[in-house]
């Protein structure tokens, strides 16, 4: 095989109508475009939420909510998750990643939840606690410390 044999795959190229060429092609006089209106001409679209001059669904319909720009966003790990840590280990962040329990680390921190139940003694480094959490990791004979 040489360089000059090299051709495209059967079906994989196919040619571009011309538009406009005269009537026999077909595609003459308006192009396939119909007759006169806006679609017709060049640039004559209507942007997605037009509705002919009617009051658009969305101005239709009333605003609600707000955005609280003080609420904090945690990873949330529930205490049976920590199982997966040998008795006696510090539990931060890193850890936890490292682990598999979280993916990446939320803007405000970890908080630690207290579903489930805690079979170690652990030390647990995180940003907050539940109170049922902390009771629990306390409860285990770990220590709960807020960074």
């Amino acid at each position: 095989m040489n360089l000059h044999d090299l051709k495209p795959a059967e079906g994989s190229k196919k040619k571009r109508t011309r538009v406009g060429r005269g009537t026999g092609s077909g595609h003459g006089f308006t192009s396939g475009r119909g007759s006169k209106g806006q679609n017709a001409r060049s640039g004559g679209k209507v942007r997605p939420t037009f509705e002919g001059g009617q009051t658009p669904l969305f101005r239709r319909l009333p605003k609600f909510g707000f955005t609280n720009i003080f609420k904090k966003e945690y990873n949330e790990v529930n205490v049976y998750q920590l199982n997966k840590f040998s008795n006696e280990e510090e539990v931060t962040a890193e850890t936890l990643i490292e682990k598999g329990i979280i993916k990446s680390r939320a803007k405000d921190g970890v908080k630690i939840l207290g579903n489930g139940e805690l079979e170690k003694s652990l030390h647990i480094k995180a940003h907050a606690f539940s109170s049922s959490a902390r009771e629990k990791i306390e409860n285990a004979g770990g220590k709960a410390e807020v960074i």
